[in-house]
Order: structure tokens, then C-alpha cells, then sequence
């Protein structure tokens, strides 16, 4: 016996794809709606390759009988319908950062604190992470368990997917543009994208970080450990989808090269890819697509005493938001409710 399963946002870039994956994954699904704003009710979108949904009014949807709703709609309106939705005993697993910093509600990522899941019980809310930090704290864990991690310093390369479609759509009109010597004024960015580098990701803060590198800092400390201090530099560059960063850990102990890589190498989730050798490692284009979080570029940081650095990258839209959201679901299914997904393989 499946679910009832509510995509709230479905029309946009990280609805889409939760919808997809969903498919793709054989999430055992009895019965699914998509919901948006009332500007999108009637639409058509894809589930899997031989179905249509209807796209619904969120406005006006009840929420009694539907068992998981994953939603992607944007901080504002998972502030008004996500506990709407939870009073209607709906789990809700939000993509969006409202509730990320809440104590009393779980932030998961299912590879690093899955039994942080007993909290959905508090609000019947759970948080999908930032992005940028998923991928981190997914390459990070592993090596944490061999050797605690004191301090990790950052500097991440995201796609403009993670700005939504208007994002992407303004690299590529600001492109076209480039080519016909003309240009388009920046809208969704501070700045020029089209071949350019934009260190700054959301609102500046106080202290000069911007709200994108709080983020990181927080969300790390949330899910893997509060004594670890991360730094971290946030930088929008012009690629679709995939983000990249160069990260340099610091441990507490010390931890080589060939012992770092094995463990990742037995690690779910992480692909190693690191040849020493010109395109011996993973790039944006490369992981498009994909699900794992690649790791590259392993290497001693000769600058602290036990310190390594490496480059890791993973497609956003996909373990960066939407798989991330389904692959709690999955892990929701199998330890707390019918373990339908057990039961049908």
C-alpha cells in the first residue's frame, strides 16, 4: 500500500524534479497531486513518462488524507502552508529556509543524521538543507567519524539553477546578448552573470558575510556538529546547474590521504573520482544530472597540522534540493511509517 503525496510548487525548477525523482525512484505512491499558486491551477506537468497532473490551487487544498507533502514553494508560503498542512497530520518535508533554524524541528540529510528523524513527531515539519551545505556535510561525515573535524574553511562555485528558473534564464539571455554586442541589465543578480563571478549570495549580514555563508555555517553546525567552526565564501558563477566547492578541513587528529579516500570510496552517496592527472576529477557539466556528491582532488593541506583539502561537486537541483527531499521520504517510509518501499522490492 503507497501514499498520497502532495508536491507543493510543482511547476518550478525544484518541483519538477522532486516530481521526477519521485517517478524515477518508484516511490510507492497510490495517489499524487502537484499544488501552486492559483496563477499555475490548471496547468499540465510530467509525472514519470506516461502521466499528467493538474496542477491544483494550494490556496484552497485540503490537506486531510495526504500522507507527505514535499514542498518547494518559497519561505513565504511554507510559512503560511506547511503547518496547515501538518495540523491535517500531513508530514511535510520543506525545501524552502523557514524552518532550517527552528531547534525543535529536524534538518536531514539521510546519508549524516538520519535518526535525527524521530523529531518529525515535535511539528510534523522537516527541513531539507541548503544546498550548498547538503553536498558539504555529505562528503564531510565520513571523515568526521575517522577523525573529528575542528575547522573547515570554504569557498563554494554554485550554479545560477540555485537562483530558480529565472536564474538560468537570465544566464542565458545575458549570453546571447553577449554575442550580439549588446547587454541585459541584471534583474535576479547583483551583477552581470555571463561570464562573470558574483561573490555574493543572498543579503549581506552584519559581521560582511552574506546570508548564504551564514547558512553554511549554521547548517553545519546543525547537522553534523557544533564544534566544528566553518568559513565560508559563496560565490554565484556562469553555469546552469551544479555547484563546486574547494573545501580545506582541519582535524583533530591525524588522518592521511590513502585512509581520507577509502573511506569516502565506502561511503553512501559520494563517488571518488581523483586521478591526478589532467580531467582526472569531477566538474559542474560532469555531474549534471547525477545523484552522487563527487570528490576530487584530494590532497594534504600542508598548512595546519592535520589538514586536507579537496574539491567536491554535486548537480543542486538534484541532491542539492529535490533528491535530498525524496530520499528523506524514502528513509521517513522505511523507519516510521508502512515500509511500503521494503515491501515492494
Amino acid at each position: 500500500m503507497g501514499y498520497k503525496i502532495a508536491v507543493v510548487g510543482g511547476t518550478g525548477a525544484v518541483g519538477s524534479e522532486m516530481l521526477a525523482i519521485l517517478a524515477e525512484r518508484k516511490f510507492p505512491v497510490d495517489e499524487i497531486v502537484a499544488l501552486a499558486s492559483r496563477n499555475s491551477v490548471g496547468r499540465e506537468i510530467s509525472f514519470g513518462e506516461d502521466k499528467t497532473l493538474k496542477v491544483q490551487d494550494l490556496e484552497t487544498f485540503d490537506f486531510r488524507g495526504t500522507d507527505i507533502a514535499l514542498f518547494s514553494p518559497g519561505a513565504k508560503v511554507s510559512d503560511i502552508h506547511a503547518p496547515r498542512a501538518a495540523a491535517a497530520d500531513c508530514i511535510v518535508i520543506d525545501n524552502t529556509s523557514r524552518f532550517r533554524y527552528d531547534e525543535d524541528i529536524p534538518l536531514i540529510v539521510p546519508e549524516v543524521n538520519p535518526d535525527d528523524l524521530a523529531m518529525y513527531e515535535n511539528r510534523y515539519i522537516i527541513s531539507n538543507p541548503n544546498c550548498s551545505t547538503i553536498q558539504m556535510v555529505v562528503a564531510l561525515k565520513p571523515l568526521h567519524d575517522l577523525a573529528r573535524i575542528k575547522r573547515v574553511v570554504v569557498a563554494t562555485y554554485q550554479a545560477t539553477g540555485g537562483a530558480g528558473k529565472k536564474g538560468m534564464d537570465e544566464l542565458f539571455d545575458q549570453t546571447k546578448k553577449k554575442f550580439q554586442n549588446e547587454s541585459l541589465a541584471p534583474d535576479v543578480f547583483q551583477k552581470e552573470i555571463a561570464f562573470n563571478c558574483i561573490p555574493q549570495i543572498d543579503t549581506f549580514m552584519d559581521d560582511g558575510s552574506t546570508k548564504e555563508e551564514w547558512k553554511m555555517v549554521v547548517e553545519t553546525q546543525k547537522i553534523l556538529d557544533p564544534a566544528i567552526k566553518v568559513s565560508a565564501t559563496c560565490v554565484r558563477v556562469p553555469v546552469f546547474v551544479g555547484h563546486a566547492e574547494a573545501v580545506n578541513v582541519e582535524f583533530e587528529s591525524a588522518l592521511s590521504v590513502h585512509d581520507a579516500r577509502d573511506q569516502l570510496r565506502e561511503s553512501d552517496g559520494v563517488v571518488v573520482f581523483d586521478k591526478r592527472e589532467p580531467a582526472g576529477y569531477i566538474t559542474q557539466r560532469d555531474c549534471a544530472g547525477e545523484d552522487a556528491v563527487y570528490v576530487s582532488r584530494i590532497r594534504e593541506d600542508k598548512t595546519v597540522e592535520h589538514g586536507l583539502s579537496m574539491w567536491i561537486v554535486s548537480d543542486n537541483l538534484r541532491k542539492g534540493a529535490a533528491l535530498n527531499a525524496v530520499q528523506i521520504a524514502e528513509e521517513l517510509d522505511r523507519r516510521f511509517l508502512k515500509g511500503a518501499l521494503d515491501k515492494a522490492s
